[in-house]
């Protein structure tokens, strides 16, 4: 019902800078909660940044001042625009959307992913 499409991924220098974007279609009502989140070789997922349906930031420390979550609520897009990036920060990335959905009618709720989209950083 929600497919998501994760774009801007690629190999980048230490140091340098990406646009990760995540476009979501289906017939969203409303969209409640945005994440990025992030898997490392040999490492469990990890939350990278979100946005509560209230607006509530949240950001793993290792990425703070160097992540920023977006949002465009008129496109159904999200953004997480990386600076100053690490080898450490090699990993496939995700975006997630916990959504609303008009099913003929009928709200429910889901929870939607992307397929992973890979950023590699090298030293």
């Amino acid at each position: 019902q929600v497919q998501l499409v994760e774009s801007g991924g690629g190999l980048v220098q230490a140091g340098g800078s990406l646009r990760l974007s995540c476009a979501a279609s289906g017939s969203i009502d409303r969209i409640n909660y945005v994440g990025w989140y992030r898997q490392a070789p040999g490492k469990q997922r990890e939350l990278v940044a979100a946005i509560s349906a209230d607006g509530v930031r949240n950001s793993l420390e290792l990425v703070k001042g160097r992540f920023t979550i977006s949002t465009d609520n008129a496109k159904n897009t999200l953004f997480l625009q990386v600076n100053s990036l690490t080898p450490e920060d090699t990993a496939v990335y995700y975006c997630n959307l916990d959504v609303t959905v008009n099913n003929l009618g009928a709200l429910d709720t889901l929870s939607a992913w992307g397929k992973g989209i890979l950023v590699t950083v090298s030293s």
